[in-house]
Formats: C-alpha cells, structure tokens, sequence
C-alpha cells in the first residue's frame, strides 16, 4: 500500500451508529432505486440500471445498511477507463431518515479506502476521484470538498457537459470536480 492509499484509510470517517457499510448485491438494486427517486436530486435512471450496477459495479460502489440489513443509503462508481487510478463517483443518495449524520461522508471515505485497497492489489494506485455537481447542489459541493480537504488533496473545477448538450432540453450543466493526485 502507497503512503496515499494508507493516508486514505486512515482518514476514514466512522459509520454513524447502528449503521455498517457493505458491498451491494443485486438484491439492493431496488432499495437503491428507491432510495435514488425519493431523493428528488438525482437523475433517475430506470430500476433495471441499478440491478445492473449492483451486480458489474459492486467492487466500486457501496451501501450503508441499517440494524433490518435493508439500503438506507448508497454511492456508485466505476473505475475510469481511460484513467485506471481514477474513481468516478455517479451517484450519492441517502434516505431523507438518516441524512445530516455524516453518512454520505462516511460512504465516500469508505468507498475509496476499500477502492484503494484493491488497486493496490492489482499493483496499481487510486490517484484521484472525479464526479460531476449541478451548480446549486450545495450538499454535494461540501461532500466532495470536505472529502478533498480531509485527504489533503486539490480539486479542481470546469465544465463537463453544457446544458446544450443534453438531449432532452431542460438540465442544468454538470460541473465536473476531480479530486487529487491524492498524498500531495
């Protein structure tokens, strides 16, 4: 493990209590659906993209689950393929019932240090996380700046997809934030 790999576990946030993070199984794929919709801030993708997600993206996504074992939040991800030391975060949710306690927070440091752990395995090293933030998300633009600030890392900030560039009219653009080199 690199000393930036390490510095990532060890700025773990812990799970708030009664919670515990796991690894999704397609099985979740219709709790994270719902937990997605009654966000009201996602993009809604169809129930049948998140089954899919927790079965070919499971090692780069994640769930918080609650004492009855069912989803009460969740992150996707996926290993960029272009850039195979960068971990896209799509999606964030958590239920409106557990929000305001660090979860998201919690997630996404566990996510990256489970994430980097597995890169260094493979002989290689998680060197940045990206996302994309609508301008407005407020809680999401603290998410991944107090994740940056906790890990000691940069973020720089630029346009990714116009609003022009979606197909059905009315989204607002999407801003990407990439989050490293981390251990700099």
């Amino acid at each position: 493990m690199t000393a930036a790999q390490a510095d990532l576990q060890a700025q773990f946030l812990e799970m708030p209590d009664g919670l515990r993070i796991d690894r999704p199984e397609v099985a979740d794929g219709g709790a994270i659906w719902r937990i997605a919709r009654d966000s009201k801030a996602l993009d809604l993708n169809s129930s049948y993209s998140y089954l899919l997600w927790c079965r070919d993206f499971a090692g780069t996504s994640v769930v918080a689950r609650g004492a009855d074992d069912e989803p009460v939040g969740f992150i996707t991800g996926y290993i960029r393929p272009s850039r195979p030391g960068t971990l896209v975060v799509w999606q964030v949710a958590v239920d409106a019932a557990h929000r305001g306690r660090g979860l998201a927070a919690a997630l996404l440091d566990g996510l990256t240090a489970r994430v980097a752990a597995s890169q260094a395995a493979a002989e290689s090293a998680l060197t940045s996380v990206e996302t994309t933030i609508t301008p407005g998300n407020t809680a999401s633009e603290r998410l991944f700046t107090s994740y940056a600030e906790r890990h000691g890392a940069p973020v720089a900030r630029e346009v990714l997809f116009g609003a022009g560039v979606f197909p059905d009219g009315a989204h607002d653009p999407e801003v990407l934030y990439r989050i490293g080199p981390f251990g700099h």
